[in-house]
């Protein structure tokens, strides 16, 4: 039976489900809620170690759920962690001045989530969790005998002295394989020399010559064929390495020239794209004013993982609103997210990540984007981008309003490549990259 108890409250139902199963991880029983007012009502009844609270919610937020938890005295005690997407110091100073321990992020790794758990006091003290100096390894009757678990430096020094054992005997067996051979050509030699007969004088005795040479030049013919064959060895080797490079460089090539193939289409593309655009600011200029330049729709891309209303995205909203309202531009500035599709590796618990540039396209585990779907409308900005926003209209005394949209992944921008067995994940995701954007079109209202 799990001996914890958190409650995780969360708008978004994959949200909730992924952070109960890594706690699930640790032995933690998991209650879910939907909303704080369903988390509150829970309470009324119940009391789980910890909260883990998410920001923006329909009706109550997250930090009006901390304020009026922390002000029952019934639930007071109970720690809280914001888990959400906000970030920056000044949200976390806010959170844990309402009295949240601290700020849990939705990108989570299971580490964060370890370290956030010990800091809640739900798991045991790391001190209590180490492993005993000595392992048990036989016993001597009722007598449990141990020794200690070899570190990586002796296993180290064991294979370096039995390395040296097996080089010394290769070296003893090549020099008894050698003296071996001398010994037999030298018996061969003294055999073919005919023995003295009584019969017929004996011929004047020449000074034999010696064996060594004969010997010598075993050894050295022995030697000679072992480097022939090292050398063979080597060469086969360097000509299997070889062979390795050149299939791989034909491969580069061959990804090499689909990209300019992909890169000359995409300019075509784009110059037919700016021809359209200059056609249509001859047309929309005078809706503009008549001193205001125009200004052609943007487009940013947005990397995968980050919300699309953030970071880049608001330096680029904050721009086109100063050019506009210096140009006295009366209109409404859309702005419209769009999703692309990538090719993932990895898992619901743990997250996905774009797979590996060279991994074929046939073995993702996922094409989709699922941290986009998992994604509320109020999750999809960041605080800074919403205020901004929010101050546009009475900043221009209602001359510019900001309209925003999520339009998906049904209006790409590059078309996808066809998934033939040689297309890789690394030209999927070009693709993908491309259309996982941010637009920003400004419009003139027809009154001007």
């Amino acid at each position: 039976m799990a001996s914890k108890r958190a409650l995780v409250v969360d708008d978004s139902k994959s949200a909730r489900v992924i952070l109960s199963r890594m706690l699930e991880k640790y032995d933690i029983e998991v209650e879910m809620a939907e909303s704080a007012e369903q988390a509150i009502e829970y309470l009324k009844n119940n009391r789980p170690d910890a909260i883990f609270m998410d920001h923006l919610m329909p009706g109550m937020d997250g930090l009006q759920a901390v304020q009026a938890i922390k002000g029952n005295p019934q639930t007071a005690m109970i720690p809280i962690m914001m888990y959400t997407s906000q970030e920056g110091e000044l949200y976390v100073g806010q959170a844990r001045a309402l009295g949240a321990m601290g700020v849990l992020p939705k990108q989570v790794r299971p580490v964060d989530v370890s370290k956030v758990l010990y800091e809640l006091h739900m798991l045991p003290d790391r001190r209590d969790m180490t492993e005993p100096v000595f392992a048990p390894v036989e016993t001597d009757g009722d007598t449990l005998i141990g020794r200690a678990p070899l570190s990586g430096a002796d296993w180290g020094r064991r294979i370096e002295s039995a390395m040296r054992e097996q080089a010394a005997d290769v070296r003893r067996f090549i020099v008894a394989s050698l003296d071996s051979f001398a010994a037999r050509i030298v018996s061969d030699v003294r055999g073919s020399i005919p023995a003295p007969t009584l019969e017929f004088p004996l011929p004047p005795v020449r000074p034999s010559r010696p064996v060594w040479p004969w010997a010598a030049a075993a050894a050295a013919a022995c030697l000679l064929a072992a480097s022939f064959a090292a050398g063979w060895l080597n060469a086969r080797d360097d000509l299997a390495q070889s062979r390795a490079e050149i299939a791989g460089l034909t491969s580069a090539n061959a990804e090499l020239q689909r990209a300019r193939l992909d890169l000359s289409a995409s300019v075509k593309d784009l110059t037919a794209a700016l021809a359209a655009s200059g056609s249509a600011a001859g047309s929309d200029a005078g809706a503009i004013g008549a001193g205001a330049s125009f200004i052609a729709p943007r487009s940013e891309p947005v990397p995968y993982g980050e919300i699309p209303f953030d970071r880049g995205r608001l330096d680029v909203l904050r721009d086109l609103l100063n050019k506009l309202q210096a140009q006295g531009f009366h209109g409404v500035v859309k702005i419209t997210s769009m999703s692309g599709l990538f090719c993932l590796t990895g898992n619901a618990t743990d997250g996905f990540t774009p797979a590996g540039p060279s991994l074929p396209a046939s073995k993702c585990d996922v094409v989709g984007n699922p941290f986009e779907e998992s994604l509320s409308g109020q999750q999809r900005q960041s605080l800074a981008f919403a205020n901004l926003i929010a101050g546009v209209r009475q900043r221009t005394a209602g001359a510019i309003t900001v309209a925003i949209e999520n339009a998906g992944s049904a209006r790409p921008s590059v078309p996808y490549p066809a998934r033939v067995e040689s297309l890789t994940a690394g030209e999927w995701n070009r693709a993908a990259a491309a259309n996982n954007r941010v637009e920003f079109a400004p419009e003139a209202s027809s009154d001007q």
